[in-house]
């Protein structure tokens, strides 16, 4: 190997785009007038599933290899996917054997899209330490399905890197049912706990950089990430707070659902990066 040439190659994978897990298996309990027909990735905001204006806004940033944790109703999201390209399309089908042909016209976005079934009761943990075989040995970003932001991703990853801890953990203003973050004035996370009972504060954005070591804390299936993990990782030392001040909201109600259908029909939609 010639001298500094694997001091290279280490700068080239610090430099490469991550991909982007996404949890998509939950159940969806509280949006249930929508998720016993469908799952909650479907859910669509603006004629589009939730887990498209997710990706959309990855996309904005040049990320685009997607790596989707699926669980209930895993069948649907699939399918989905399977017809994100050819319903974009003219085709040619042959019906005696099944066979089509795709026109040359538009396709749909330039995604590498990983669909993998960790399980209808995995919990969050759970779902991640089962995606690790497809996220590569360097780092990665992770979110849910059901959250929408104009997060700017390059600068989130940009404060991950500058830290160089094993994980970041976007924090937003909002109601105290999420997850509360107690942070140092350099950002180091202090405290994690899981939904308090009172107060308000900086809470769990659910965009997140990680690295594999974080995979370390994680037991098994019946491991919440929002719990011990983010507690030992920020009792270790190992969690750090980008706090982001703009836009974001999550869909766990129909009332947040009709918010965001609201603002997407009102053509000045933030969470639109994308043109």
């Amino acid at each position: 190997m010639a001298p500094g040439a694997g001091r290279a190659g280490q700068a080239e994978r610090q430099l490469r785009l991550p991909p982007v897990a996404i949890l998509a298996g939950g159940l969806g309990t509280r949006l249930s007038e929508e998720t016993t027909a469908r799952p909650k990735p479907l859910v669509e905001i603006g004629g589009k599933p939730i887990i498209w204006h997710v990706m959309k806004h990855y996309e904005t940033y040049g990320m685009n290899e997607f790596v989707i944790a699926l669980g209930y109703k895993k069948e649907a999201v699939i399918q989905f996917f399977l017809n994100l390209h050819t319903s974009s399309q003219n085709l040619t089908v042959r019906t005696r054997d099944g066979s089509t042909i795709l026109h040359d016209t538009p396709g749909g976005p330039d995604w590498t899209v990983h669909l993998i079934d960790t399980g209808p009761e995995t919990a969050t943990g759970g779902r991640i330490k089962r995606l690790r075989p497809y996220l590569g040995s360097g780092t990665f970003m992770l979110t849910w399905c059901d959250g929408l932001s104009d997060v700017p991703l390059d600068e989130l990853l940009a404060f991950h890197r500058a830290h160089g801890k094993l994980a970041t953990i976007t924090v937003v203003r909002a109601p105290s049912r999420f997850g509360f973050v107690e942070m140092a004035s350099d950002s180091q996370v202090q405290r994690f706990t899981e939904k308090p009972d009172q107060g308000e504060g900086w809470i769990n954005g659910a965009f997140f950089v990680l690295e594999p070591g974080i995979f370390d804390y994680i037991a098994g299936d019946e491991t919440m990430w929002e719990r011990e993990p983010l507690q030992a990782l920020a009792a270790d030392g190992q969690l750090v707070a980008y706090t982001h001040r703009s836009f974001w909201q999550c869909m766990d109600t129909l009332r947040e659902k009709t918010l965001l259908e609201t603002l997407w029909s009102s053509g000045a939609a933030p969470w639109k990066t994308w043109k």
